[in-house]
């Protein structure tokens, strides 16, 4: 248990050191932004969409260690994706997130931010990317909030 616990902390520091996708797209097909109100965590994601494949995802903000990380981590799994697996994804990060759920293989990095769990207070920061990605894809004007 130690071992991943240590693994979980490198990753959540390197990602927040060193974030992956940390930009602005320059023309991108879907945007939105979402905000933690329990912490301040902000972000805005960026998505390029064709023909029902995320070509690019990027996000800007500015959030604790776990939130720009989990989004970090975020954009490094979603990018080339077909838009109909989002959903399938998402639910699955959320339930190794929130239960004793063990890791479906398809998650790959984004398994090491199961730690989170034993911190119930921060699911929500690891949660912020996601819903700012789902409200990108639905086309919200308004901020999401994770509340």
């Amino acid at each position: 248990m130690n071992d991943l616990r240590d693994l979980y902390q490198e990753v959540i520091l390197d990602h927040n050191k060193r974030p992956r996708n940390f930009r602005i797209l320059p023309q991108p097909t879907h945007h939105a932004d979402g905000v933690n109100p329990l912490c301040g965590d902000r972000i805005s994601v960026f998505l390029d969409i064709d023909d029902g494949v995320i070509r690019d995802i990027s996000f800007q903000g500015a959030g604790c260690a776990i939130s720009s990380a989990s989004a970090s981590l975020m954009t490094e799994a979603l990018k080339g994706k077909p838009v109909n697996e989002i959903d399938h994804l998402f639910d699955a990060f959320h339930t190794v997130v929130t239960t004793d759920a063990e890791c479906p293989k398809g998650l790959g990095k984004l398994s090491v931010l199961a730690g989170v769990r034993d911190y119930p207070s921060r699911v929500k920061c690891a949660t912020l990317a996601w819903h700012a990605v789902r409200a990108a894809l639905e086309q919200h004007k308004q901020p999401v909030a994770t509340e």
